[in-house]
């Protein structure tokens, strides 16, 4: 059995519910970060004794506090309140094939640790990479220290389908495993999402989607996928099988049958490198070893631009049938294909070819959406409590790991 040296203190219980004003105030504090009362009461149009009211319940607490003062034009002076440290912090982690990518944050959204380690040697080994979290998570919380307060929630992101049975995810009886020793240690609720809607989530609230209300993340990779953002909640589905565009139909054809999973096979970095070997020239040295290293050569290749074009076409067919079921106000291509900014072009050519325009773009997060993405999840859904709101967590643990249906 794997040894914690750091055990984490479980967060302090608020025996009684805030009342409306103190939850107000919070989620305002939270949202926007240090403020004055007086920028409180005109906010939200509290009077002064209830705003005293509603601080000193938050600072009896914890929950707030002040941390300094602020000068106004006229050179009056006013104390700002910002979160108190029994507010506490949440921990977000990105568990890919090749690395593990964890952050930690304030409820506030301030991150303040962040660290990216490999997996291994072999990524695709899912045990592997279970393991690979629980050592992420011990050396973050390392280098946390005490004055951040209690550790509220543990976010994960998967490469998976997530639901409450978690029944299509590889060695889903490991992972159970790992998400136990993992309560045992902390004692603190493990929220686990999909990657590409903890990405989407992300770009929501703080990148390409920031100022959008409907917006889907389409991630173009090693693999693909579609995350789908609504008033700043994610949409899951059923299942928790919503955007698995990879599990699309394709091809359509008269002569070709369908095969399982193929958009993701033939629209993956993998297949888009081995297209333009197939026909690189010889008078243009030798192929592309990586995607990144295709786009590169673009500037100078006649035969790579010709390559991402096609590409382009293809991406813009896929984006062209999202629109056309969902209907978003944006789009965001990400992913270590879909955000490089040359493809915007033809993907949006197609686009309005094939259904109506839409506004498309890169995103601006790159390689850090899925993590940042898992650790908003995580300081939602711990606001969410502290506020007795509902967390809108699709996987929950301890609570929602129930048996999958046997056929």
């Amino acid at each position: 059995m794997k040894r914690y040296p750091l055990k984490t203190i479980a967060a302090p219980i608020v025996h009684q519910p805030l009342t409306e004003s103190a939850r107000s105030v919070l989620k305002m504090i939270s949202r926007s970060g240090p403020v004055t009362r007086p920028q409180l009461s005109a906010a939200l149009a509290f009077s002064k004794p209830t705003m005293s009211a509603a601080v000193g319940e938050l600072e009896a607490h914890g929950l707030v506090a002040s941390n300094g003062v602020a000068r106004g034009a006229v050179g009056r002076t006013a104390v700002t309140y910002g979160l108190g440290a029994e507010a506490g912090f949440a921990i977000g982690v990105d568990c890919g094939t090749t690395q593990i990518h964890a952050m930690a944050s304030k409820l506030d959204g301030q991150n303040f640790v962040e660290l990216q380690q490999p997996v291994g040697v072999d990524g695709e080994n899912a045990v592997q990479r279970f393991q690979a979290i629980e050592t992420a998570i011990e050396s973050l919380l390392s280098q946390c220290g005490k004055s951040h307060g209690p550790l509220r929630v543990i976010a994960i992101a998967l490469p998976n389908i997530i639901s409450q049975t978690l029944e299509r995810l590889p060695a889903r009886d490991d992972f159970a495993q790992t998400l136990q020793r993992l309560q045992d240690a902390y004692n603190v609720p493990i929220v686990v999402e999909n990657n590409v809607n903890c990405a989407a989530l992300a770009e929501y609230h703080e990148g390409a989607a920031k100022h959008h209300s409907f917006a889907i993340y389409l991630q173009i990779g090693v693999k693909v996928g579609v995350g789908i953002v609504l008033d700043g909640k994610l949409f899951r589905g059923f299942r928790g099988g919503a955007g698995e565009v990879g599990h699309l139909p394709f091809p359509w054809s008269e002569t070709e049958k369908p095969r399982f999973q193929h958009v993701e096979t033939y629209l993956g970095s993998v297949q888009l490198l081995q297209r333009c070997k197939e026909n690189w020239p010889a008078s243009e040295g030798e192929p592309p070893l990586s995607t990144a290293e295709l786009f590169s050569r673009a500037q100078t290749s006649g035969h790579a631009r010709s390559c991402i074009q096609r590409h382009a076409n293809d991406i813009g067919n896929l984006v062209a049938s999202c629109v056309s079921i969902l209907d978003p106000e944006l789009v965001v291509l990400g992913g270590g294909v879909g955000q490089n900014a040359i493809l915007l072009e033809g993907v949006d050519k197609v686009v309005r070819e094939l259904c109506w325009p839409v506004e498309i773009r890169v995103s601006e997060l790159s390689n850090q959406a899925t993590a940042l993405g898992a650790v908003r999840l995580g300081v939602d859904f711990a606001m969410a409590g502290l506020l007795g709101e509902d967390s809108s967590a699709g996987f929950l643990f301890p609570g929602t790991l129930a048996e999958p249906v046997r056929q």
